[in-house]
Order: structure tokens, then C-alpha cells, then sequence
């Protein structure tokens, strides 16, 4: 049995000579494992779980202290190792780096700050020393320590403790405690007031960067009014800024860091990156038992304002019923086609019943092409046995009607569709030009509770919500859902809303409308006949 490489060089040297190799070597690996921060943690913490989107982010550590820029923003959904890695482990790599330099670590409360500052002083004690970084003698205290060659780190609440503190590395860590936090405007003011006179006035001119790490809650939290002010590097401002959703959405959020395409989740660190299934079913779960407004801002990083341009969050939940015994008359699907498959296709299904509303059932609306829309159009139409499908007489229905018709006859001809079974009535729908001005009429027929949701409908009650005229994005659910009150209640077509204020409950009606769990409130007067 030979002896391996190494040991057979070593053989003929003296235990000097093979104690200074071993030891050059072991400084060669150490200096490897410093070429970022990820690669740093899985290599002195066996445990670490390494995966793609955290690659990522460590790079864009690896450009801010690179001086690429002087400012970093991450989302990403809270639990992916986000915080443990641009948090904990970045500090302590650039403090292996710039060993004189000070790192301020801060968040909404001294708890979770201290809790980072205790991390990392216990990584200079473990792995500091093959880095020439150690705690000067004396300097052990949780939130207040030095190093040796001059630098230290601090960890304070946001608000306190950086007087006298000069910093050359800021980590802002969840600023916000949480939604109510976010939501007032008194503390939102106030983390603004500690950034402009009390952070900003500690970063150092020979180096500085700060990187920020928070769920996104409210437009105008820190991050928020930050990109206000200064704008993204993309765009000529100031941060970059790493966006990774739960869930991509590049149409609606630029390209994705990780190249994903609409649909693709993200990985986590305790679920195999090649088990997409796992993973979808991970952040379907999470999204099922997530509020609307939570899961766009924990999960997507997409924080939603509080009331929107057509219906409040109130009336929407008020008028689920998933109980009430109705008789349909008159099944339909309706479809907003998307333009080019970047678009959500609006594809929604439901029923006039003997009660005289309309009831939303099915929403499988999605970033689909042509032939991906009417074929779930299709189904859904099989699926429900719908009489009717309804396209919009003002765009393409021509075109809708030919894609449906060849998704029809090829779904029969794979045998998904039974031969015998035949295809629904295409009815176009000419709807109101201008999303306001058609959807408007829709959110009062909520409002007269004469359109009911049969369940909770997470992504269409999103859109009614927070939906506002000036917005780029084109709300295919909304759209779909116009148009199938506009098929089943052609009336609801006549007139507009002229400036109504935002509808926060069902109003009982004459002629045999009653309130829906038995609250009411003023909409706005219709114009028009």
C-alpha cells in the first residue's frame, strides 16, 4: 500500500519543515474561504446548508465591500437564511478583511441586534484567530466589543446607541418589528428621522456601506422611502437591490436574480433544490395560511397599501359564502387574454343563481400564452359545465374565439374533453373602455351584494383591493371577473361611478337584496343610463 502524495513529500523533511507546510497549507484553505461570505460560512460550519439564492446575495456582499456600491438592499421571505448570512456571517467575513474597521449591527429592538452582535463575537472567538482577528483583552460584552487591530462591532436598537460610534460597515437589520409598526406613521417617521440623523452621520468617508434586510410591510417603510430618495442603481439611484420572491413573478418584478421564470419558487434551506415539487408545495402552504397583504409582503416582497382604489379588504371578505344554498341558472367562464404570455391571463368561472347574484368559483388565472389560456379556459368550462364562455368584444375576440375552438377540438382529440361533449357558446362581452371605468360598476354590484365569492380567493381579492388606476401592471383578474358580471348581469354595463368613496361593507337592496352578515355602507352615486 503506497502512501498518499502528501505524506510521501513530507516523509524526508523535519518536523519543522512539515510543521510550516502543514501550516501553509492550512493558510492557503482559510485565505480560499474568504473569497465570499457563503463559502466562508460552509466552510467553517458543517451544518451550513448552502443553496442558489444565497450564492447570489453573497455576491452582491462581495460587490458592496468591493466598492461596485456603497448601498445594498435584500427581500427575500423571512426563514431562508437571509439575516444568518448578509447579518452574521457577512460581518465577521469583513471583519476577516478590514480587521480595523467598525460594524454597526441594528434592528427594532436591542434584543434581536444583541442576538447578531453575540453571533458574530462568537465567530471571531472560533475562526477569527486563523484571520489575525481577535477580541482586544476585556472587550467581551455582548453589544459593545473591539478587536485587536482597531475595529469592533456594535449592536443597539434602531433609534439609540451609535452616538460616538464610528461606522464603516452598517447592517440594518428588520427595522420594523411588524405590520402595526409599519403601519404608523409616527414610528415609520422616526426609524426615517434615525436614518437621516443618526446613521448616516456615523458611516465613515474612507469606507462605508450598509446593507438593509427587512420584510417589505408598507410603501413607505424604510426600504420604501429609502428607493424614494435615492432610487435603484439600475434605474441612476443609489441601491441595488436583491429581489427574491417566494414565488417569481419577472413581468410584474423585473428579471430574477436567480434566472427563474414566473412560477418558480424559490429554494430553501431545508428542502432539496431539485425537488420542485416540495418546494411549491412548501410556499403554497405558506401562501394558504398567509393573509392577502402577509403573503405579498413576507413572502413576495410587495408590500400592498392598506385600502384600495376599488373595494376595501372588508367587503371582499364579507362577501365570501361558501355556505349559502343557491341554484345556479346559468354557468359561464369568462377570459381576459394576456398580451404575449408575460401578462396574467384572467380566466375565472362562476354562476347567475336563482338568487339573482353572481357567484365567483374558480380563478386559475395566470402568466399563460394563448394556447396555455384557452386551454384552461376549456377545462375549466368542461370542469364547471358552463353554457357560456365570455371573451371581450374589445380586444381580440376574434382571435379568443379561433384559440378557443382549436383548444376545445385538441383537448377532445387527446381525450381530456369527451367527444360527445359540446363546446359552450362563445358570447362576446363589450365592456367599458378604460379598466376605472369598467371595473367601477363591478365593485357597486359587490357593494349591492349582487356578486359573491363561493371561497377565498387570495390573488383576485389582492387585485380588487389594491389595484390602482395609475398602476402599469394590467389586472387580468379583475378584467375577468368584469366580464363575467358583464355577461351574467348585462345591466351592470350601464353607467359609471363618479369619484365613489371606497365601499367598506354590502348594502341591503330593494326588490329582495339583503345585507350580507348584516353590515352597510354608502358606495358612491351612479351616472348614466
Amino acid at each position: 500500500m503506497t502512501a498518499p502524495p502528501l505524506l510521501d513529500e513530507l516523509a524526508h523533511l523535519d518536523d519543522a519543515e512539515v510543521y510550516q507546510q502543514l501550516q501553509a497549507a492550512k493558510n492557503a484553505m482559510a485565505r480560499d474561504l474568504l473569497c465570499d461570505p457563503v463559502t466562508l460560512a460552509r466552510g467553517l460550519d458543517a451544518t451550513y446548508r448552502l443553496r442558489p439564492h444565497l450564492r447570489v446575495i453573497s455576491q452582491s456582499l462581495v460587490e458592496l465591500e468591493r466598492g461596485d456600491y456603497d448601498r445594498l438592499m435584500v427581500f427575500t421571505p423571512s426563514q431562508v437564511g437571509k439575516s444568518s448570512l448578509a447579518g452574521e456571517w457577512f460581518p465577521f467575513w469583513w471583519l476577516c478583511l478590514h480587521g480595523e474597521d467598525r460594524v454597526a449591527v441594528t434592528s427594532y429592538s436591542d434584543d434581536l441586534a444583541m442576538r447578531r452582535g453575540k453571533t458574530i463575537r462568537r465567530y471571531i472567538t472560533d475562526y477569527g484567530e486563523e484571520y489575525d482577528l481577535e477580541l482586544l483583552a476585556g472587550s467581551a460584552a455582548a453589544q459593545d466589543y473591539d478587536t485587536t487591530a482597531g475595529g469592533g462591532v456594535r449592536s443597539v436598537s434602531i433609534g439609540s446607541g451609535l452616538t460616538g460610534f464610528s461606522v464603516n460597515l452598517l447592517v440594518v437589520d428588520d427595522p420594523h418589528k411588524d405590520r402595526a409598526d409599519a403601519e404608523s406613521a409616527r414610528l415609520r417617521e422616526q426609524v426615517h428621522d434615525w436614518w437621516s440623523s443618526a446613521a448616516l452621520k456615523r458611516l465613515q468617508p474612507d469606507r462605508n456601506a450598509v446593507v438593509a434586510i427587512q420584510t417589505r410591510w408598507h410603501p413607505d417603510d424604510f426600504s420604501g422611502r429609502r428607493l424614494e430618495e435615492e432610487g435603484r442603481l439600475e434605474e441612476g439611484g443609489r441601491w441595488k437591490v436583491v429581489h427574491l420572491p417566494a414565488i417569481a413573478n419577472p413581468s410584474k418584478f423585473g428579471p430574477d436574480p436567480l434566472g427563474r421564470a414566473d412560477g418558480d419558487p424559490l429554494p430553501h434551506p431545508k428542502i432539496p433544490t431539485r425537488n420542485r415539487r416540495a418546494l411549491l408545495a412548501w410556499w403554497a402552504d405558506v401562501k394558504s395560511t398567509s393573509s392577502v397583504r402577509d403573503w405579498h409582503a413576507m413572502a413576495q416582497g410587495d408590500p400592498q397599501p392598506a385600502e384600495g382604489a376599488l373595494v376595501s379588504r372588508d367587503l371582499l371578505r364579507m362577501i365570501r359564502d361558501g355556505t349559502t344554498k343557491v341554484e345556479p341558472q346559468k354557468k359561464a367562464v369568462a377570459i381576459d387574454p394576456s398580451g404575449g404570455g408575460r401578462d396574467v391571463a384572467g380566466v375565472i368561472a362562476g354562476f347567475l343563481g336563482d338568487d339573482k347574484r353572481v357567484w365567483i368559483t374558480h380563478d386559475v388565472s395566470a402568466a399563460m400564452s394563448s394556447a396555455e389560456w384557452s386551454t384552461a379556459a376549456s377545462l375549466l368550462a368542461y370542469e364547471t359545465n358552463a353554457a357560456v364562455i365570455y371573451v371581450e368584444w374589445n380586444y381580440g375576440r376574434d382571435m379568443c374565439t379561433l384559440a378557443i375552438r382549436t383548444s376545445w377540438e385538441t383537448l377532445q382529440r387527446e381525450g381530456r374533453i369527451p367527444e360527445g361533449h359540446l363546446m359552450p357558446l362563445i358570447q362576446p362581452v363589450q365592456a367599458k373602455q378604460g379598466k376605472l371605468l369598467r371595473a367601477e360598476p363591478i365593485a357597486q354590484q359587490m357593494v349591492q351584494d349582487r356578486v359573491r365569492l363561493r371561497g377565498a380567493f387570495t390573488d383576485l381579492e389582492n387585485e380588487w383591493a389594491t389595484w390602482q388606476p395609475t398602476d402599469p401592471d394590467s389586472p387580468g383578474r379583475i378584467d375577468a371577473s368584469c366580464i363575467l358580471v358583464y355577461g351574467l348581469i348585462p345591466e351592470a354595463n350601464q353607467g359609471a361611478i363618479a369619484h365613489p368613496p371606497l365601499p367598506k361593507a354590502p348594502q341591503p337592496q330593494p326588490g329582495g337584496f339583503g345585507q350580507s352578515r348584516g353590515a352597510a355602507s354608502v358606495y358612491g352615486r351612479r351616472i348614466g343610463k
